[in-house]
């Protein structure tokens, strides 16, 4: 199983980006998808997760009203809107998937990763 985020980049604060996750050896809508983030120093925390349904999802309080999670048309792909972009928001962002079906948002329910995609938002 192997996941790609991409879609990361500089940004000033107030602006958005859309980072998008594909996975490939495995079948991604069976599964729930999680998109967390660790800036420099700090632990890797939970910011979004989608169930595999698409129906249930979580945000961190950091993030609610400012990012959507979503499963894409495209097969295998699950993305992650970010608005209204905070400089506390800057992180290398990575998206998750694991054994689960229904929403979890911790990094032990997550066997499978990607490299990672730096966000970077400036002031």
């Amino acid at each position: 199983v192997q996941l790609q985020a991409s879609g990361g980049g500089l940004v000033q604060a107030g602006g958005s980006l859309r980072l998008s996750c594909t996975a490939s050896g495995r079948t991604f809508s069976n599964y729930a998808v999680g998109w967390f983030r660790q800036a420099p120093g700090k632990e890797r925390e939970c910011v979004a997760a989608i169930s595999a349904s698409g129906g249930s999802t979580y945000y961190a309080d950091s993030v609610k009203g400012r990012f959507i999670i979503s499963r894409g048309n495209a097969v295998n792909t699950v993305s992650l809107q970010m608005n209204a972009l905070k400089p506390e928001d800057t992180a290398v962002y990575y998206c998750a998937s694991g054994g689960y079906s229904v929403v979890v948002c911790t990094t032990s329910r997550y066997a499978y990763w990607g490299q990672g995609t730096q966000v970077t938002v400036s002031s």
